[in-house]
């Protein structure tokens, strides 16, 4: 089925191919330079430093509805073994199998195509079986560390967390800007919470991921126009689901990572941040969120800390 036209108009209003060249794989990140760390650095006044990864865990956020997206299996391959004979020193080792994307992570930019294509016209093909992601893989991205904005929908709307289905609007972002008492600004990293993560952490698997608050599709417009280097949210899909658009699934996936070359993040823990925020009186903090270097990887875990 064809994409619908209101996606392609879209689409050819935020599009940034070529805009840093046509060889460039990090996008929007671009936007992060010397100027925006040393100012973000500005914004660390006490110190205090906010998780914002769920713990990998067999018991984790994917229920089998992504195929292939597995929760961590951690399993131990040494158990206090002398390595070197009887009295040296002894080592327990361990193994980890899991979907790069099952919690906290980073989609890159190669994650999602359309129309055959990824960020900057690359076709979608270079991505293979065994060699991943040819172009713009995460590893392409060897730093993140910017400004942090947390906009907080749900406080902002002043309810706790937002119903399923709520599809957040550019409106929601700036009533969030407006409580928050900051601006958005180039190269920040925009954090969206909508509150759905406290399905998780109370045991309800399954009403975590659907339905659920997230993004519109009118989103991007605004993330363009504000020169936003990457957004993360704390919901399991990102944008809003059940789409808004029928039939139109993953549009904001496809605006974000193919159009803009934007980063953007899942399964970010944003409870205990909104309160250190609202404690704090202010949004904006200094984010370190470096993705881990999976070569050709089209996702990857990530544990960001928010400094205050």
């Amino acid at each position: 089925m064809a994409l619908a036209e209101e996606f392609h108009e879209i689409a050819g209003r935020v599009n940034n191919w070529g805009r840093w060249g046509a060889d460039d794989e990090t996008g929007t990140l671009n936007l992060v330079t010397d100027e925006v760390v040393r100012a973000a650095a500005a914004e660390v006044r006490t110190g205090r430093r906010v998780p914002l990864a769920l713990p990998l865990r067999q018991d984790g956020v994917q229920t089998g509805v992504i195929p292939g997206r597995v929760n961590p299996l951690h399993v131990m391959v040494q158990l206090n073994q002398e390595l070197f004979g009887p009295g040296t020193v002894a080592c327990s080792d361990d193994v980890v199998t899991m979907g790069l994307q099952a919690g906290t992570h980073w989609d890159a930019l190669p994650h999602v195509s359309h129309s055959g294509k990824l960020y900057n016209g690359r076709p979608a093909h270079t991505v293979t079986a065994h060699g991943g992601a040819e172009f713009a893989g995460i590893d392409k991205v060897r730093h993140l560390v910017s400004r942090g904005v947390l906009l907080d929908v749900a406080r902002a709307r002043g309810v706790d967390r937002l119903a399923g289905g709520h599809a957040v609007s550019p409106e929601d972002l700036e009533a969030a800007e407006e409580f928050a008492g900051t601006r958005v600004r180039a190269g920040d990293v925009v954090l969206v919470r909508t509150g759905q993560v406290q399905l998780y952490l109370s045991g309800d698997r399954h009403g975590y991921g659907h339905p659920s608050p997230g993004l519109s599709v009118r989103c991007p417009e605004w993330f363009h126009a504000r020169d936003v280097a990457a957004v993360a949210n704390d919901t399991l899909t990102f944008e809003v689901f059940p789409p808004e658009i029928e039939d139109l699934w993953l549009p904001v996936h496809a605006l974000h990572l193919v159009e803009m070359g934007m980063l953007q993040g899942q399964n970010w823990n944003l409870e205990e941040l909104s309160t250190a925020c609202g404690e704090a009186g202010r949004y904006a903090f200094l984010l370190s969120a470096t993705p881990e270097p999976f070569v050709g990887a089209t996702g990857t875990p990530v544990a960001p800390v928010a400094i205050l």
